[in-house]
């Protein structure tokens, strides 16, 4: 049994692009006679992992497959297309022998001007020795300086000139050399090709399906969002980077988030004892409490500084490309369109001062696109073009999105705070009083007209114990919240005039008993 000497060709045909690697299939259509035999295909990626080899025949053929292998060979590659090499050697040739005279030529210029500074030198030293003396000759002096002085600005141009000419030469023959080097030498490359035997009982042809997984290929989702009115277009697209040795081309693409390097055995389920025990006296008398931030929770993990990785929430995706893509394998970044939609959006100018004193133009969509949308980075289009890029979190299918499109120049917020601090007589309770002030402007063109409206977002802690109570004065407010929510948040709608200045006053109420520490 012998290998065929000619390797049949096995393009790649679709791709399943993971986090951090990629699901190569390949498919051909072999030519097999009766028997064993044994078939050399590629040349493939040399990068294909081994234990990941797959390959299948057709059904409908009685062939089985006995054996597959990777087989990687050093083989030197085709020189790089370039100049003809003589054409090359002569210019170098022709380059160097100017080179050669370029540097006799600045020895001899700095020779000169060498020479012409100790004459200027000897000159001024006769001259001061003469005018000690008394000796008086101007007009000679004068004629000897300017005559000396001439020469030595000619040579030192001349000298500035060669070098110059030097320099280039020596850029034009670095370049030379290297493609020399380039088209006259072959360096090694490392090549996979698959070894395929298969036993078949009948000669004809049969469909081979080889897949395998591949390491230096990756995706991560990417966004357009263009804002036009009242509608809003969100184009979904998947940023693709390989370099496996080989292009894609025309393949069918599919992005996954499926982690196939994690274990997918379950957890081993251990003991968690849980106990009683009687409170001591101390703990009896006293309520230990703390003031402490919590973020509202949502889907996805918390952001990683550098490239991140899919968000998914926690449930395996996969996006399909609805046409062939080609991806070079030169290891740049590559944009695929995967889906777009038109939905009606809502904006509004929404503010939140205890975080940033911007006020931002906030827009507000459903996820019409079928799918989930992962998390990952959009562009951001108004109609004056390109405003800024955002991010977008995970979002199911059909759920609200909320994209900010820049913030308003010519909106400014100051935020004050200041707290005052009781004990009651009697119940000997702790009260914290609270007061924040809001100052709202709006710096307007002469020519503006039409009140915008401003979503201002202040928070009230919310309390978890009994023994701390939190309560809005409504009454001192100014003017009072339009809501809060069962987070905290309350809101006011503060219309504001061209040029127009406004203050948002709340104030709230911290109510401890006498046995909570903390406050």
């Amino acid at each position: 049994m012998s290998t065929a000497p000619k390797p049949i060709a096995l393009p790649v045909t679709a791709v399943t692009c993971l986090e951090d690697r990629a699901h190569i299939e390949r498919t051909a259509v072999l030519e097999l006679g009766a028997g064993v035999q044994r078939l050399r295909l590629g040349p493939v990626s040399a990068l294909a992992v081994d234990r990941t080899l797959h390959a299948e025949l057709a059904a409908e053929h009685p062939a089985t497959v006995l054996d597959v292998r990777m087989v990687r060979t050093w083989t030197p590659s085709r020189p790089v297309a370039s100049a003809d090499d003589s054409a090359l050697r002569r210019r170098v040739h022709e380059l160097e022998g100017e080179r050669h005279a370029l540097e006799h030529r600045r020895d001899r210029l700095s020779a000169r001007l060498d020479v012409l500074g100790r004459l200027a030198a000897d000159l001024l030293r006769d001259i001061g020795e003469g005018a000690g003396s008394g000796e008086g000759d101007g007009p000679r002096w004068a004629r000897d300086l300017d005559r000396v002085d001439g020469e030595r600005e000619e040579f030192g141009e001349r000298l500035r000139a060669a070098e110059s000419r030097l320099a280039s030469l020596d850029t034009e023959l670095g370049e030379l050399r290297r493609a020399m080097a380039r088209s006259e030498t072959e360096p090694a490359e490392l090549v996979g090709h698959v070894d395929l035997t298969v036993d078949a009982s009948a000669a004809g042809p049969v469909r081979l399906r080889l897949s395998h997984l591949t390491p230096c290929a990756l995706w991560r989702p990417a966004y357009r969002a263009v804002l036009d009115g009242d509608r809003l277009t969100l184009e979904s697209d998947a940023v693709v980077w390989q370099r496996t040795g080989e292009d894609w081309s025309d393949v069918r693409l599919t992005l996954s988030t499926a982690r196939s390097a994690m274990a997918t055995d379950p957890p081993r389920l251990g003991e968690d004892r849980l106990t009683l025990g009687d409170r001591t006296a101390a703990e009896r008398r006293s309520v230990d409490v703390e003031l402490r931030e919590e973020a509202i929770g949502d889907i996805g993990p918390a952001p990683v500084l550098g490239l991140p990785g899919v968000d998914d929430g926690g449930e395996a995706r996969v996006l399909g490309s609805p046409a062939p893509v080609s991806v070079p394998g030169d290891g740049r970044a590559h944009r695929v369109p995967l889906s777009a939609f038109t939905a009606p959006a809502s904006s509004e100018y929404a503010c939140s001062p205890e975080l940033s004193p911007l006020v931002t133009q906030a827009v507000r969509f459903g996820n019409g696109s079928g799918h989930a949308l992962l998390a990952g980075p959009v562009d951001l289009v108004r109609t004056g073009g390109f405003s800024g890029r955002g991010t977008l979190d995970f979002t199911a299918p059909g759920a609200p999105v909320v994209l900010a499109f820049g913030s308003c120049d010519d909106h400014s917020v100051v935020r004050e705070a200041e707290e005052s601090r009781a004990t009651a007589g009697i119940t000997q309770r702790t009260v914290v009083t609270r007061t924040v002030r809001l100052h709202l402007s709006r710096f307007s063109a002469p020519a503006e007209q039409g009140e915008r409206v401003v979503v201002v977002r202040e928070r009230i802690p919310v309390s978890e114990v009994s023994a701390v109570e939190v309560r809005l004065r409504k009454e001192a407010c100014s003017p009072a919240p339009a809501e809060v929510d069962a987070e905290g948040i309350a809101r006011w709608d503060v219309a504001l005039p061209p040029g127009g200045r406004r203050t948002v006053t709340l104030v709230y109420e911290l109510s401890a008993s006498a046995k909570v520490a903390g406050i």
